[in-house]
């Protein structure tokens, strides 16, 4: 069974893949302190009581062996009253700086899962970490680069991919549009670029710029990239942010990247993601207050046009991978049920 609230996109995806679905009623605080925020944290402490009441009926109805959480506010009542009740607890956080629900549950559930062991140092336990991994598709795993290629109609061009995300990155956008202008004129690179929902403007900006996407066929420009397990198998170099999953995938494949993490995210998870990497020499960052066109091109011509460097990245990402993460989450919930 899993527990989320109804106004999120779990309400129709899980019962949607055949799952029971029960959901409690909680938000989280509001941390920029204004007259609508306040109102917004009043309501969020009222629905913290409830959401344990509902949590607790859930639980008890339920029975479950094992109760997970995978971070956000939906997990800190329903691991809090399963604890409370003495039913086995672990959570599991995917980013490398841990937000602020599981570095409080951390010292009360009896198993804590890590993506990566750099976010070790930021949580207290009562027992050993333990460093799983983050699920990776298995397409994503045994994906080919050549088989990739030939299925995209692409040749042996340097090929680069870039993203900022489904609704489309307004920052990213304006680099790449530029990375494109400069580039796709001299025609030894590919491009595919996901513009996002709120980024249907970038046909007409690229136009503004000289690259006409009817006449240019090096470069192709889509909403949203729906075969991501070919496209991204199939890319020498990957501009984009630094989720927990997309990083998961990049290192599973062994790829290059220009990473930009989003500055809106909570504790700028994002950028402690993105440096996991690159003190490993396993990726490039580019903040997004530095974020031009002219220093993503110069950054893309330093990593294309050295084909060592490249490389290197590339080896030292695919040593970061971990590609029996679902094995060893499923491995340490399994083991709880046995205590």
């Amino acid at each position: 069974m899993f527990i989320g609230t109804a106004d999120k996109m779990e309400a129709k995806l899980v019962p949607a893949a055949g799952f029971d679905f029960k959901t409690i009623e909680i938000s989280g605080f509001q941390r920029k302190v204004t007259p609508e925020n306040i109102k917004k944290n009043m309501k969020t402490i009222f629905r913290i009581f409830k959401s344990s009441k509902q949590a607790r009926k859930i639980i008890k109805d339920f029975k479950p062996d094992v109760v997970v959480g995978f971070g956000g506010y939906v997990s800190g009542p329903v691991l809090r009253e399963a604890i409370k009740l003495k039913v086995p607890t672990a959570i599991h956080e995917q980013n490398a700086f841990p937000g602020i629900t599981n570095k409080t549950l951390a010292k009360k559930v009896d198993r804590v899962m890590l993506t990566t062991e750099q976010a070790e140092k930021y949580i207290k336990s009562k027992n050993p970490c333990i460093i799983t991994g983050l699920p990776v598709r298995h397409e994503m795993i045994t994906a080919d680069k050549d088989i990739a290629r030939a299925e995209l109609g692409i040749d042996n061009r340097p090929m680069i991919l870039s993203m900022g995300g489904s609704l489309g990155a307004r920052a990213i956008n304006d680099a790449v549009c530029e990375l494109i202008a400069a580039k796709a004129k001299d025609n030894d690179c590919i491009f595919i670029h996901a513009m996002g929902q709120y980024g249907l403007w970038v046909p007409k900006r690229l136009k503004e710029l000289g690259v006409n996407l009817e006449e240019q066929k090096n470069v192709i420009v889509r909403e949203y990239i729906d075969d991501m397990h070919r496209c991204m198998p199939a890319a020498d170099l990957i501009i984009c942010r630094a989720g927990a999953s997309s990083l998961s995938e990049i290192e599973a494949l062994g790829k290059a990247s220009i990473l930009i993490p989003s500055p809106n995210v909570a504790e700028n998870h994002q950028f402690h993601n993105a440096m996991a990497l690159v003190n490993n020499n396993a990726a490039v960052i580019i903040e997004e207050k530095d974020l031009t066109g002219e220093r993503l091109l110069a950054e893309v011509n330093r990593l294309i046009k050295d084909k060592t460097l490249l490389n290197d990245i590339e080896q030292n990402a695919k040593a970061m991978s971990i590609l029996d993460a679902t094995h060893n989450i499923s491995k340490t919930i399994v083991e709880l049920t046995q205590d």
